[in-house]
This record gives structure tokens, C-alpha cells and sequence, in this order.
């Protein structure tokens, strides 16, 4: 393990601007979100909670061009990669999911692959809990253990540096003049930290009653005619804002746009929660009620995922708690079916 101090982080971050895009997280009010790194200033939180939009975005553009014309060719746009800091377990238990999805098959998307490849992942434990935080509950703890390149644990003058591949080890060489060898008593400083972390999620689990995952095995199966879905959808305005902000969420939806210029088709982020999502051509809609909708969201975050890939697609990160305006919260809908299951 080795130790950074802040003044070398920020020389770090400096270096990685040369070969990378740099993103950071920066606090706006309670909120937290990822900015373009330019030069250091004081609303930068590497550690603190998760931001309101998940890493995903860096790795599968909300947006994005995927053929131009009848060119075989990928349109790839010349860019840097990425080197994304600050990402919580959260966000990259989400990439098991999107890996699973774009990478882990005979096929594989091409942009995801790439962004996969290039892109640097620099992860950092948590040191708060929002109050929607409940991924002990879904068997993840409030700091990166694995997928990451490098995770920095915060202390007292620095952080504590983990090695989680090839690519962090070289940055590590690379830049050894700032990195130092851990000094005694780090490691039980982050250990501190990270007990009274894990105690805030644990808190918060306790006071929504929020039931393990070990509890959700089936439960969506047995209240698939359950009067929930039709209770909790009465007040969903069908804006998608769970999906988009949600980091496992990976649905899309293809089309195709011109102009006097070219033709293209483009890629979009898209919402199971959306009337026309399940639409066919002919017009038969399988899902034309917003409660079916709303179980076809649970079904395949607690029952299809864990079925076939053996990992529950929910990270426990509350983003889609805080994004409803509607007041959804995915706690209690996970209290309910356990409860009357």
C-alpha cells in the first residue's frame, strides 16, 4: 500500500490532465458532481458520498452517434480518454452489470470496449453517508474493493493508495516520486474511518427497515399480481429519472436522424418506466399499464439479474430515492414484498 499527500495528489492530477480528461467530483449545497479538472480549487471532494450522476455516463454516452451513412466503419470521434476520480463501490458495482451487458458476450459494443479499455478508473472510500445510502443492505460495502485501477482512502494529510491493476501499478512507476510507502498507524486511521461510515449506512438501514438481500430471493416472483405495483405507481409521472440515474440501468433506444448533410444513427439512454418502451411495431403494447411498467423494473433489477448473472442489479446508492419526484423510494417497495412474501 502506499500514501499520497495532498499537495502530491494535486501535482498528480496535474499530470493526469496531459495524458487524460480528468473528472473530479466538486460539492455544490449537499450535492456532489463530476467537473472537468482544470486546477485545484476548494469545492473538490474526492471522498465525502457518491455524486448525483453516475459513472456510467463516462462509459455509455446518454447520447451518442453510432454509424453515419452506409459506412461500415465506427464513428469514433477523436477524444481523450478519461480519467474519472472519486468513484464510489456504488458506481462500480454498477459496471458488473453494464459489463455483463455490453463486454461479457459474443458481442461486444464497440464504444462501451473502448471506453473500457482507455478510460481510468481512480475510486476513493467514502467519508459520509447520504441518507438515502443503504448498500450494506445489498451486501456492498461504503468503500471500492475491487475494479478500479487505484482507490484512495482519505486521512489525516493525504490518502492511502490500493493498486487494483496493471494500469495503476504503471501509474504508480510512472509518477514514484509521489507516492511514498504507508506510514504507521494510516492503515488503523482508515480503518476508523471506515467502521464509522459503514455505521451511518447501517443507521440508515435500521431506521427505514430496509430488509437484506439475502430476504429478496423470489420475492418479486411471488407478488408478481400484487396490488404494490399498482399502489405505488399512482403517483409516477413516467419521467424516467430512476432509469437514467440509476448506474446499472442500461436499456437504449436506437434512431435514426438527418439533415441536409448526412444521415445518422444515434443512441439514446431509454426508460422501462416510458409508455412506448415496450411497444411493438404493430401497436400491441405487453406492458401498456404504468404499474406493469413499474414491476418490470423491480422484476429485472431482483429476479431476471439475479437469475442470470447472479448479481442483484442495485447497488443500494439511493439515486433514484433522491431523483423521483414522485417519491418512489425503492426501500419501501423492497419492505413490502419481503414483508408479504
Amino acid at each position: 500500500m502506499k500514501y499520497i499527500s495532498f499537495d502530491n495528489f494535486k501535482r498528480l492530477l496535474d499530470v493526469l490532465k496531459d495524458e487524460y480528461s480528468v473528472y473530479v467530483p466538486v460539492k455544490s449545497g449537499e450535492k456532489r458532481f463530476f467537473k472537468r479538472y482544470q486546477d485545484f480549487t476548494e469545492d473538490i471532494v474526492i471522498a465525502e458520498a457518491r455524486t448525483v450522476e453516475p459513472a456510467k455516463a463516462f462509459f455509455s454516452r446518454a447520447r451518442e452517434v453510432v454509424a453515419e451513412g452506409f459506412k461500415d466503419d465506427v464513428p469514433y470521434a477523436p477524444q481523450k480518454p478519461f480519467a474519472i476520480v472519486g468513484v464510489k463501490a456504488c458506481d462500480l458495482k454498477g459496471f458488473k452489470v453494464q459489463d455483463f451487458v455490453f463486454k461479457d458476450h459474443d458481442y461486444q459494443d464497440p464504444f462501451y470496449m473502448k471506453a473500457r479499455e482507455e478510460n481510468l478508473i481512480i475510486s476513493a472510500d467514502c467519508s459520509c453517508a447520504i441518507d438515502t445510502c443503504f448498500c450494506l443492505a445489498l451486501g456492498l460495502e461504503p468503500h471500492p474493493t475491487e475494479d478500479f485501477d487505484l482507490n484512495l482512502s482519505q486521512i489525516k494529510g493525504g490518502f492511502l493508495v490500493d493498486v487494483g491493476s496493471q494500469r495503476g501499478e504503471a501509474l504508480i512507476e510512472k509518477q514514484g516520486s509521489l507516492f511514498e510507502d504507508e506510514r504507521e498507524g494510516q492503515s488503523i486511521q482508515r480503518e476508523e474511518q471506515r467502521q464509522r461510515v459503514a455505521k451511518a449506512v447501517e443507521d440508515n438501514i435500521k431506521m427505514s427497515a430496509v430488509p437484506r438481500q439475502d430476504r429478496y430471493k423470489g420475492v418479486v416472483e411471488k407478488k408478481f399480481e400484487s396490488k404494490i405495483w399498482e399502489d405505488e405507481a399512482k403517483t409516477c409521472v413516467e419521467c424516467g429519472a430512476c432509469n437514467t440515474i440509476c448506474p446499472t440501468c442500461h436499456c437504449f433506444l436506437l434512431y435514426d436522424q438527418k439533415d441536409e448533410q448526412r444521415m445518422a444513427r444515434l443512441r439514446i439512454w431509454d426508460s422501462c418506466m416510458i409508455k412506448d418502451f415496450a411497444r411493438v411495431a404493430g401497436g400491441a403494447n405487453p406492458r401498456g399499464n404504468l404499474w406493469m411498467r413499474l414491476r418490470n423494473r423491480f422484476e429485472k433489477k431482483f429476479d431476471y439479474f439475479p437469475k442470470v448473472a447472479d448479481i442483484y442489479a442495485c447497488t443500494g446508492c439511493g439515486r433514484c430515492i433522491s431523483a423521483c419526484p414522485a417519491k418512489i423510494d425503492i426501500r419501501k417497495v423492497l419492505k413490502k414484498l419481503v414483508n408479504d412474501a
